[in-house]
């Protein structure tokens, strides 16, 4: 059973979310929050296995919010959920650890294969936006020499895989374009992850367009 906390402002939003995810037999909604602060208390509370994330709540901000819970040790997997398709809300939610960030106008089957999802520990990335979300990073100056010392620590394979990981491929994708066991394609990630000191997939994902190991439009590997 999937356990899933709903931060939210917006009382009939969360009252949908819950009746959506809760039809699903698999999926358990274990708490509701009006604001950052709120999630924070009810998430180490009650220990979700994902915060489905409003950006922009009162008291305090999706953003502070998932930095608090990271910091407090929550194992808990964030998915950003906004109105917005493209703001600095966004940008810096993912920065802070977030494990994907989807429009709340997506469909109700969306909004539930990516609770399940980020719950399996993958990453995502609403389709829509996700070309220019890469191109906002790209904007950004030049990383500095640590980033790219930990990046070049990667071996040839592990290269490999967080070119696709950029991508957007799932283990079992990667795991068919380059001949290995979803298992292993799954311990080069968690071995990325901390070679370059980063706590999701979509923080390694923007760290490999940052330093250029990875360009829209380029080839994969």
């Amino acid at each position: 059973m999937t356990k899933v906390l709903i931060a939210d402002d917006q009382v009939l939003l969360r009252g949908g979310l819950r009746a959506m995810l809760e039809a699903e037999g698999d999926i358990e909604v274990v708490a509701e929050a009006g604001d950052g602060a709120e999630a924070v208390d009810e998430a180490l509370r009650t220990h979700p296995d994902v915060i489905l994330m409003d950006v922009r709540m009162p008291k305090l901000d999706g953003i502070e919010a998932t930095r608090r819970l990271l910091a407090a040790g929550s194992r808990a997997r964030v998915l950003v959920i906004t109105t917005f398709d493209l703001d600095e809300y966004v940008f810096e939610a993912l920065r802070a650890g977030a494990a994907g960030f989807l429009l709340k106008a997506a469909p109700p089957g969306t909004l539930v294969q990516a609770v399940r999802t980020v719950s399996a520990g993958e990453s995502l990335l609403d389709p829509s936006v996700t070309r220019r979300l890469v191109e906002h990073f790209l904007a950004r100056p030049q990383p500095d020499e640590d980033t790219q010392r930990r990046l070049d620590d990667l071996t040839e394979r592990e290269r490999e895989v967080l070119v696709l990981l950029a991508r957007g491929m799932s283990n079992d994708e990667m795991g068919e374009r380059l001949f290995l066991s979803p298992a292993t394609v799954k311990s080069h990630v968690t071995r990325i992850l901390g070679k370059l000191g980063v706590r999701s997939r979509v923080q390694a994902v923007v760290l490999a367009y940052e330093t250029g190991l990875v360009r829209p439009g380029d080839p994969g590997p």
